[in-house]
């Protein structure tokens, strides 16, 4: 083992409860090995995820893919800054880029795509995708997810879908109108 993956094995057990320790390994690790994919990584993560400095988190996701297009652990976290900082259309373009990569994990990022249509409003698309993405699962994983995830959207469906009017609502708008029909011709 080499002393640059003892600093990212410390950096990766210290996120994300000891930030100091994190970037203290980072920086150690990134001046053996200023092109390591999985520090580049996880500066990216704690930029996004502790720091909502978006741009900066991009900044060092592509670094990294510019490095490595096959680091396939980046993606998810890429994809995560940039629906958190509504870059639709680029995640999108790399949610598709990313699909065609061997060893990257598409249940993730087909879930990441829901996650992409659900903050567009499309939610019967983002329904449609995850009944297809349950036939993609092959452990139980992502189970729980995709569940909380459909329920989620279910309800947003229900919240979007046209109220139709009951019964009774109908009634009272008819009643109204007899009552306004009618005059009273004597005065008290």
């Amino acid at each position: 083992m080499k002393t640059v993956d003892k600093y990212i094995f410390q950096a990766l057990d210290n996120y994300p409860y000891w930030l100091e320790g994190t970037i203290e390994s980072l920086d150690y690790a990134l001046s053996y090995n200023e092109k390591d994919t999985t520090a580049l990584c996880l500066y990216g993560r704690v930029q996004s995820e502790q720091l909502q400095d978006y741009e900066e988190a991009k900044r060092y996701f592509q670094e990294a893919l510019a490095i490595n297009l096959h680091a396939v652990a980046v993606y998810p976290y890429y994809l995560d800054a940039l629906l958190w900082n509504e870059d639709y259309e680029e995640a999108s373009k790399l949610i598709d880029f990313a699909l065609t990569i061997k060893g990257t994990d598409k249940v993730v990022i087909q879930l990441k795509k829901v996650m992409l249509l659900e903050k567009q409003q499309e939610i019967i698309l983002a329904l449609k995708l995850l009944k297809e993405i349950r036939l993609l699962v092959t452990a139980n994983d992502n189970l729980h997810e995709i569940e909380e995830t459909e329920k989620r959207l279910k309800t947003k469906k229900k919240l979007l879908a046209p109220k139709n009017k009951t019964k009774s609502e109908k009634e009272v708008p008819a009643k109204e109108k007899k009552k306004k029909g009618k005059r009273k011709w004597f005065f008290f």
